[in-house]
């Protein structure tokens, strides 16, 4: 048993040492429907070879993302990363690296990070961010405790049209906290008043920009209704892109700002790993969350980077740390400042032009094409289609036609009526070619 070391008896004295009296009491908090019951349907054994004819064998019914046109997007963005980021990030004093406890050492890591934080400062205009999170979920369940933090209330008021995933994500700590999220119904047309739904129990507000359906919002009148009750107001982008050219966060009003930074650097990957972004005002600095690194000078004047605000909390005596992050996504977030340097703001703004442009001709694509609506009034990159049928359906007559048309809406709100609504996203990677082809098979379909 080289790979089964713990016998019966070892079981037995580890769950004494615990406290419980078997396996499943030890798993007794993980809800009943959540469990696996049963053995996976895998073969018990196999040799090597044979597994991995078995697993070739699997990965070949997939529909790559680089295969066939590609119009996916939902939280996770296909665009084009420069040979170079990949290049540099598999140095080896960057691809083996991890949090050193003695960071001062380090003082390329401190300084990369340090470039990242100037970079999502500057994209999202605010005073300061820090040097990143896991992902744009995380991040954004990051704000809100920031926000009971500051306001001393329990209370976060979720847009209807914030990712579930998101919203899921702040729905549990909240649960295990004893907070409250309280969500508003889905909307899909961006007509929901929030402003109207604060009261004075109301830490925060979150909201998504562009929303989960593809809306562009103008978050300053949330923002104003919001510090008026004495809320604040969190900004959630999951499309890093389209802060080249839709109006920064922090020029709206808001006072944290969480996202996802994926599209810059960081390659589908099917889901992670990815890299949260997290910004606030300066007045806020002490509650954020995870690493900030700094710059200083040594004894000598040179100019020199440390890690800054951290306490010993943070790592040591965690039930009285600002959160439990104390590390950072240090690989991810070194490839999204390699790409945005590559790019500049030169090149941020003209890549997020060519994204919107793709869109618009596409949404035009769809126009005179029977039971096919593009629901948006505003969009950058992503839209929402109704379509003449369950979308999940089409998706699939579409992927046999060698295009993957993107996410039915219906997967990602279950339970709601919305079975005729597909999430389409068209970016820099889709050329005329590919838009042609899916507006061709969709009308082949309709």
């Amino acid at each position: 048993m080289r790979y089964l070391p713990h016998t019966s008896e070892d079981r037995a004295d580890m769950l004494a040492r615990v406290g419980v009296s078997s396996i499943e009491e030890l798993f007794h908090e993980i809800p009943e429907d959540k469990r696996l019951t049963r053995l996976l349907d895998l073969p018990k054994r196999r040799g090597e070879m044979e597994a991995q004819r078995l697993l070739a064998d699997m990965a070949g019914r997939n529909l790559p993302a680089s295969a066939v046109p590609f119009f996916v997007g939902a939280g996770a963005y296909k665009h084009h990363i420069p040979a170079s980021v990949d290049h540099l990030i598999q140095r080896s004093e960057f691809l083996t690296s991890y949090t050193p406890y003695q960071p001062e050492i380090s003082q390329g890591t401190l300084q990369a990070s340090f470039e990242f934080q100037s970079q999502v400062a500057a994209l999202t205009a605010m005073d300061v961010a820090n040097a990143s999170m896991y992902d744009g979920s995380t991040a954004c369940v990051e704000a809100v405790l920031m926000a009971h933090r500051i306001t001393g209330r329990r209370k976060a008021l979720l847009s209807g049209a914030l990712h579930p995933h998101y919203a899921a994500s702040v729905r549990t700590l909240c649960a295990m906290s004893g907070a409250e999220a309280a969500s508003l119904p889905v909307d899909v047309f961006a007509t929901e008043d929030l402003a109207g739904a604060i009261d004075e129990e109301t830490s925060c507000v979150v909201v998504q920009n562009p929303d989960a359906f593809g809306n562009l919002r103008d978050l300053s009148p949330i923002a104003a209704a919001a510090h008026a009750r004495g809320a604040l107001l969190v900004a959630v982008v999951a499309e890093a892109v389209s802060l080249g050219l839709v109006k920064a966060p922090g020029e709206m009003g808001a006072d944290i700002v969480a996202g996802e930074g994926q599209s810059l650097g960081v390659g589908l990957n099917f889901g992670g790993p990815y890299v949260g972004l997290f910004a606030t005002r300066s007045k806020y600095v002490r509650q954020t969350p995870g690493r900030l690194a700094g710059e200083t000078v040594d004894v000598e004047g040179r100019r020199a980077f440390a890690l800054t605000l951290s306490t010993r909390e943070q790592h040591i005596r965690r039930e009285k740390a600002t959160s439990s992050i104390c590390t950072n996504a240090g690989l991810c977030s070194l490839a999204f400042s390699i790409h945005l340097t590559l790019l500049g703001e030169a090149g941020l703004r003209r890549l997020a032009r060519i994204n919107h442009a793709n869109a618009v001709d596409l949404a035009e694509r769809f126009s005179g094409i029977f039971g096919v609506e593009v629901l948006n009034r505003t969009f950058f990159n992503e839209f929402t289609v109704r379509v003449p049928g369950p979308a999940a359906e089409i998706v699939e007559h579409l992927a046999q036609k060698g295009v993957l048309a993107g996410v039915p809406v219906s997967r990602l709100w279950p339970g709601e009526d919305l079975d005729d609504l597909l999430l389409v996203a068209s970016s820099e990677v889709n050329t005329d070619e590919d838009r042609a082809a899916f507006a061709n098979a969709l009308r082949e379909i309709a």
